[in-house]
């Protein structure tokens, strides 16, 4: 199957990191890599390409355009991101799919909150240079995203049949 592959492919490189943290870190790392490449490169395409840099008009609200670049980018990572949590990362989760991807985006939106109020805090309040602000709010958001997603999105249920 292809994430059979994916996943060999992925994990061919593991070797290189071993020392430093176990597979389903890794895999997590990789996944979250390549999600984060791909909501930029969509951002990137969109706001480019497809919006030109102009307003965009619905008729009864004008968006600038960095903004609904934003909005779709942000939709695509939630599922692009979820798929590959539920495929790569944490196959052995045993919860409904339908309730792992509400869960999942409960937890995307909190992260973005976080980001938001973090970064607003370590640039407004303590007057940390915006970039460097974001650079520490990332290492928050991505370590709570993860404790979360394994914790609460793809959990995995103890076996009905199974003896506490």
């Amino acid at each position: 199957m292809f994430k059979d592959r994916v996943v060999a492919l992925m994990d061919f490189f593991y070797p290189i990191f071993r020392r430093i943290m176990d597979l389903q870190t890794y895999r997590y790392a990789v996944c979250g890599g390549i999600n984060m490449v791909a909501g930029l490169a969509v951002y990137y395409i969109f706001f480019t390409y497809i919006f030109a840099g102009q307003d965009v008009n619905l008729g009864f609200y004008v968006f600038k355009a960095y903004v609904v670049a934003l909005f779709i980018s942000f939709v695509f990572n939630v599922l692009f991101g979820f798929v590959l949590m539920r495929f790569i990362v944490f196959r052995e989760s045993n919860i409904p799919p339908r309730v792992q991807f509400f869960r999942y985006f409960v937890v995307c939106l909190f992260n973005l909150g976080l980001n938001y109020i973090l970064l607003k805090t370590l640039a407004e309040i303590f007057h940390i240079y915006p970039t460097i602000a974001q650079f520490c709010t990332v290492i928050i958001v991505v370590l709570t995203s993860y404790i979360a997603q394994k914790k609460f999105s793809f959990a995995t249920r103890p076996d009905d049949n199974e003896v506490l």
